[in-house]
């Protein structure tokens, strides 16, 4: 019950992950055992290393923290993911509630609270931020008076979704539409939002039910051998 907890830091900012160590080195609860820069990097890390928690940021290259996190969620239960993003508003705390992680802490928080939520979550009990916390929870007691379906999205989400399903990539869509690659990066936000899914594999299930595609459901063995 003395030992430390065991912390591993993803973030694609080498300066980040400094920061956070060097925030955390006088501290004997916590000892970080590794760092990884992006999702794929965080997945070998954590089976090489199995650390307690993973401080995992969200926006990164190559696979984003919540992906990550629920792949972890799935092949690693027993490691706690505690999300650590610039990111505060309500939807992201939906989005990381839904996608296993045990927490989540704005990086703006002193070091103190950052202890905290990695105590708290090595607990087994979940931490959020208080400002996100309200937020998250005045966002769904709205969306429950909405009902989630394809009837909800427009026309253009409908057209990338059909896209993602199909296995096109962010940038091949943009091309495709003819928009930009941050347009359709919104788009993807907002359709995850909006049917409450929050994987690429999720997604595919769904437009396959729909039948806005006709095409086998991507296995999540599919996505560990691409990690």
């Amino acid at each position: 019950m003395n030992e430390p907890i065991r912390l591993l830091i993803v973030d694609d900012h080498p300066i980040v992950r400094h920061g956070i160590c060097m925030c955390l080195a006088r501290q004997e609860r916590v000892q970080v055992v590794g760092e990884a820069g992006d999702g794929c990097e965080a997945l070998i890390r954590t089976r090489e290393l199995k650390p307690d928690v993973v401080l995992m940021d969200i926006d990164m290259p190559a696979m984003n923290g919540l992906v990550t996190t629920d792949l972890l969620r799935r092949e690693m239960p027993p490691v706690k993911v505690l999300i650590f993003s610039m990111y505060s508003n309500s939807d992201y705390a939906l989005r990381i509630m839904q996608c296993g992680a045990r927490g989540f802490v704005v990086k703006e928080a002193p070091a103190e609270e950052i202890v905290h939520a990695i105590e708290t979550v090595q607990a087994g009990t979940t931490y959020f931020s208080p400002d996100v916390t309200r937020g998250a929870l005045n966002q769904m007691v709205r969306d429950n008076h909405e009902a989630a379906g394809p009837a909800r999205l427009t026309n253009r989400e409908r057209e990338v979704l059909t896209h993602i399903a199909e296995g096109a990539s962010n940038k091949a869509i943009a091309g495709q539409l003819k928009i930009g690659v941050r347009t359709v990066e919104t788009h993807r936000e907002s359709i995850m939002r909006k049917l409450q899914i929050y994987s690429i594999a999720g997604l595919t299930r769904f437009a396959i039910a729909q039948r806005m595609v006709f095409l086998p459901a991507l296995p999540l063995s599919q996505f560990n051998a691409a990690a």
